[in-house]
């Protein structure tokens, strides 16, 4: 059911991406993302909410589409904020492949936008409850963490860290632009197969690289990896929850360090885009070693690899180090 999202600004943000859109009609120069230059000729305009959904459009589509994000290299996309100009490319793209609830900017854009061509992936991959997919399932994360329910619906986003998910958006992808450019259906199915393959791979490599592991319990400082730990027989604990930046409570902190002590954990996983900070502070009181686990939600210069397979990869052998698996 598609949830159409009201408020006092839709007036004034309807008039906005009227006058953006005819900006970007004229050619408006700019490079703040998303429709900044034009595509070849005959190509589609193919707008993905942030990287990872970016990753799986390029593969898919190769050369009959120009796809472009949201969300830039480096910027931390769950607090995304839109220009007008890439308010106006969510109107005149081809496709749009996004996620409801995860980017509150691009719910709206695409709300106010009247583009029927949009793929929200929670449709084809239905979103867990928080908590629910293997994430230590305590009332531990505080007045933050259910503030961070309230504004993601109760629904954990990361679905792209579990590879078989990111197949099924894969498949939906492909059948969106087969719709759209039927001359080119044959490559769109080549392509997704190929891509389907490769998560395949990563999917049995998680699955024989976690099998026989010491301990399943993680700690990160972002609640990202439910679908990752409930794919592979884990167990997450988060720090703090949803939000990447959070503060946790000196309370939350104390509990994190006994869980660590009670789960023999050795490693307090941070990641590439935000302060390492917090987990170094526990880490560091402990005695324990820190990590990255990155939720692959952008690749920059400090990323562990230079897609999606390559980071997820990184992930991997993280885990297998911090979780002695064998």
């Amino acid at each position: 059911m598609k949830m159409v999202v009201m408020n006092k600004n839709a007036r004034p943000f309807a008039a906005l991406l009227a006058a953006s859109a005819l900006l970007l009609a004229a050619g408006c120069g700019g490079a703040d993302g998303a429709a900044a230059t034009p595509g070849q000729p005959g190509q589609l305009s193919v707008v993905a909410s942030f990287y990872p959904f970016q990753f799986v459009a390029e593969r898919v589509a190769g050369p009959h589409a120009r796809v472009t994000s949201l969300t830039q290299p480096g910027a931390e996309p769950h607090d995304l904020e839109l220009t007008p100009r890439q308010v106006a490319s969510v109107t005149t793209a081809d496709l749009v492949v996004y996620e409801r609830t995860f980017q509150a900017a691009v719910d709206e854009a695409v709300d106010q936008s009247g583009n029927q061509h949009v793929l929200d992936t929670a449709t084809v991959v239905p979103l867990q409850p928080l908590g629910a997919a293997g994430e230590h399932a305590e009332e531990e994360h505080g007045e933050g963490h259910a503030e961070e329910e309230h504004e993601h619906g109760g629904l954990d986003p990361h679905v792209w860290l579990d590879p078989t998910q990111m197949a099924t958006i894969t498949a939906a992808v492909r059948d969106q632009l087969t719709a759209l450019d039927p001359d080119h259906a044959a490559d769109y199915r080549t392509s997704a197969a190929a891509l389907d393959a490769e998560l395949a791979t990563l999917d049995q490599e998680f699955r024989t690289g976690l099998a026989g592991c010491e301990r399943q319990a993680f700690i990160t400082t972002h609640t990202a990896f439910g679908y990752l730990a409930a794919r592979y027989g884990l167990t997450q604990i988060g720090i703090t929850g949803l939000s990447p930046d959070a503060e946790p409570s000196p309370a939350r902190i104390a509990e994190v360090q006994q869980e660590a002590q009670e789960h023999g954990v050795t490693t307090i996983f941070s990641e590439t885009l935000v302060s390492p900070a917090i987990a170094e502070a526990i880490a560091g009181d402990l005695g324990l070693a820190t990590d990255v686990l990155d939720p692959v939600e952008g690749i920059t210069g400090s990323s562990r690899g230079q897609d999606y397979v390559a980071v997820m990869r990184s992930n991997l052998a993280a885990l297998q180090k911090a979780n002695g698996c064998s």
